[in-house]
C-alpha cells in the first residue's frame, strides 16, 4: 500500500540523541503486560465481584467480554492510528485511556447501574489497549535493527504472554484485600511505562494517508454483533430469531467490511497479505488457539472456585500450573523458532496442547487439583511452544503492509477469537450445568419444570459458591437445596469438562492449520514503505 511516511529523525519529539533501545524495550513491556495481565486478572475476582455487585452469570461474562471485544473491534484501527500519527504518541494516548479507565473500572458504584458502568469502563479499556499494543511492538519494530529484530520481537511475545501468569496470583492477593485493587494496580505500572517511554529518546514517524473510518466501524460493528449473539445464545436459546439475527448479522456486516476495504483506496486493513500462505496460516493458528487460551483463565478459575471450593488464593495457584508449562515451553518455542522456523514449533504446540486439554478434561470430576496439576502445564505447554513463534512469523511477512498493519490484523484475529471462545463455551457452560442441575433436583423431588426454573437460577449464579450458606425454609425447592451442594459441585465440573473437551478440539483444528504452513522463513528486512 503506498504512502508518505514522514519522520524527523531520530530522537524526533522524544529528545535529541539515538534511541535507547534496551529502555525503549521495557517501556513497551511495562505497558503491554497490563494488557495481558488484565485479561486474567479479573478472572480471579469474578466470584467476589459478582457476589458484592449482585451481578448474572452473563453479566460477568460480559464485563470479562466487553473487554476482549474492544480490544478485537478496534486493534485495527489502534495500528493504523499509529502508523498515521505516530508510533509513540498513539502508545502514550493508548497507555493514559487504558490506566483511567482501571482506576474508574475499580470505582464502580455499588447500586443497579454497577453492572453497566463496569462493562462500559472494562470496554473503554479495552480500546486504550487496542491503541497502545500495536503502537507498542511498532516502537520495537522501529528501535530494533533487523540483525537484533528477532530476538527483541521473541522477547516481547515470549514476556508479554508469560506475563499473564501475574493475573492470578496477583488477583488472588489482591482480592484479599478488595477486589478493587485489581484495577488499581494498573496505576503505579502505567506511570512506570510512561516515565521509561520519555527517556527512551524513541524517533516518531508518520504516514500522510487518509483514515478510513468506515471501515474501523464497519468492523466494529461487525464483531460486536457477532459476539452479541454468541453470548446472549445462552439467554435467548439457539432457536431465538434475535440469536441468529445477531450472528448472521454481524458475520454479514464483516464481509461487507471485507468488500469495502477491497475497493478502498487507503483500507483499514490490507488484505494483500494474506496471498502470503505462511500469514494466512499463522493467523488460522492463532484465531483457533486463542479460543482457548483467554477462556481457559475465566473458566478454570471459576471452576477451581465453584467445583473445588477452593479460595481467590488456591485458584490461582490452580492456574499457576498452566503458566509454568507455559512459561518453559515459550523459551523452547523461541529457540525452535530462530533455528527452523515456525512450523514445527506450531505443530508441536498445537499437538502437545489439544492433548493436554483432553487429558484434563477428563481429570475435571475427579475433584482433585493434585490429579490435574500435569495435564494443566501440559496444556500450558502447548500454548507457550505456538504463541510466540506464529505471532512472530505473522509480523515479519509484513510484505506490502505496514508493521502497524499486519500487528493489528494478528492481533484483531487473537482477540475476536478469544471474544467468541467466551461467547460459545459460556453459553455450553450455561446449558450443560442447568440440565445436570435440574437433573439432580429432580431427583430430590422436584417437579420437572420447577427442577428446571430452579436450576437456571443456580446456573446463573454459579459463579458464588454453591456450598455456601444452605437455604432456608421448608418448601421443596429450599429442601430440595440444602445439603445439594456436593452434587451441584459434581454437576459444575462435569459441565465444564465439555468446555475443556471443546478446547482440545480447538487446538486440534489448529494442529491441521499449521500442517499447511510452508515452513519457509523470514530472514532478511522486507522492503521500506514509501
Amino acid at each position: 500500500m503506498a504512502g508518505t511516511s514522514t519522520s524527523s529523525g531520530p530522537g524526533a519529539g522524544a529528545g535529541s540523541g539515538a534511541p535507547r533501545q534496551n529502555l525503549a524495550l521495557a517501556a513497551m513491556l511495562f505497558a503491554v503486560s497490563m494488557t495481558f495481565i488484565d485479561q486474567t486478572i479479573v478472572s480471579i475476582a469474578a466470584p467476589n465481584i459478582t457476589s458484592e455487585l449482585g451481578l448474572s452469570a452473563s453479566g460477568m461474562q460480559w464485563v470479562v467480554n466487553a473487554y476482549l471485544l474492544a480490544l478485537a473491534a478496534f486493534f485495527a484501527l489502534g495500528g493504523r492510528l499509529s502508523d498515521l500519527f505516530g508510533h509513540r504518541r498513539i502508545m502514550l494516548v493508548g497507555t493514559v485511556l487504558f490506566v483511567v479507565s482501571s482506576v474508574l473500572c475499580g470505582c464502580v458504584p455499588d447500586d443497579d447501574f454497577a453492572q453497566t458502568w463496569l462493562i462500559v469502563f472494562r470496554a473503554t479499556q479495552g480500546l486504550g489497549a487496542a491503541l497502545m499494543f500495536p503502537a507498542a511492538l511498532a516502537v520495537v519494530i522501529a528501535v530494533f535493527p533487523v540483525e537484533r529484530r528477532g530476538r527483541a520481537l521473541a522477547l516481547f511475545f515470549g514476556l508479554s504472554g508469560a506475563l499473564t501468569a501475574l493475573g492470578p496470583l496477583l488477583g488472588g492477593w489482591l482480592t484479599q484485600w478488595t477486589w478493587r485493587a485489581i484495577f488499581w494496580v494498573n496505576v503505579p505500572v502505567a506511570v512506570i511505562a510512561i516515565v521509561l517511554t520519555v527517556m527512551a529518546r524513541i524517533p516518531e514517524s508518520r504516514r500522510r494517508e487518509r483514515l478510513d473510518v468506515v471501515g474501523a466501524v464497519l468492523v466494529a460493528a461487525g464483531m460486536g454483533l457477532s459476539v452479541l449473539g454468541f453470548q446472549q445464545a445462552s439467554a435467548w436459546g439457539w432457536s431465538s430469531v434475535a440469536t441468529w439475527v445477531c450472528v448472521v448479522g454481524g458475520l454479514a456486516v464483516l464481509v461487507l467490511f471485507f468488500a469495502y476495504e477491497r475497493r478502498t483506496v487507503h483500507p483499514l486493513i490490507n488484505f494483500d497479505v494474506f496471498r502470503d500462505r505462511a500469514f494466512t496460516v499463522d493467523n488460522l493458528v492463532l484465531f483457533f488457539a486463542m479460543l482457548a487460551f483467554v477462556p481457559v483463565f475465566f473458566f478454570a478459575s471459576v471452576y477451581a472456585q465453584v467445583s473445588l471450593s477452593a479460595s481467590a488464593n488456591q485458584a490461582a495457584l490452580y492456574l499457576l500450573y498452566f503458566f509454568l508449562g507455559f512459561g518453559i515451553a515459550s523459551q523452547w518455542g523461541g529457540k525452535i523458532l530462530d533455528k527452523r522456523g515456525a512450523r514445527p514449533a506450531m505443530k508441536i504446540g498445537c499437538a502437545l496442547g489439544a492433548v493436554g486439554f483432553y487429558l484434563w478434561a477428563q481429570k475435571l470430576t475427579d475433584l482433585s487439583m493434585h490429579d490435574q496439576w500435569p495435564y494443566a502445564a501440559m496444556a500450558g505447554a502447548g500454548i507457550g511452544f505456538l504463541l510466540a513463534p506464529a505471532s512472530t512469523d505473522a509480523v515479519n511477512r509484513s510484505i506490502g503492509a505496514s508493521y502497524g498493519e499486519v500487528t493489528g490484523i494478528t492481533q484483531t484475529v487473537r482477540n475476536y477469537a478469544a471474544a467468541i471462545g467466551m461467547a460459545v463455551l459460556g453459553t455450553i457452560l450455561t446449558h450443560v450445568s442447568t440440565d445436570r442441575i435440574t437433573t439432580t433436583l429432580q431427583q430430590r423431588g422436584l417437579p420437572p419444570a420447577e427442577a428446571e426454573e430452579t436450576a437456571r437460577h443456580v446456573a446463573e449464579a454459579v459463579t458464588g459458591h454453591p456450598d455456601g450458606q444452605a437455604p432456608t425454609g421448608d418448601g421443596p425447592v429450599a429442601k430440595a437445596l440444602q445439603g445439594a451442594g456436593d452434587a451441584i459441585r459434581m454437576d459444575f465440573a462435569e459441565a465444564n469438562q465439555w468446555v475443556f473437551y471443546a478446547m482440545a478440539i480447538a487446538l486440534a483444528i489448529a494442529f491441521v492449520c499449521a500442517l499447511a504452513h510452508p515452513g519457509t522463513r523470514v530472514t532478511k528486512e522486507q522492503p521500506a514503505q514509501n
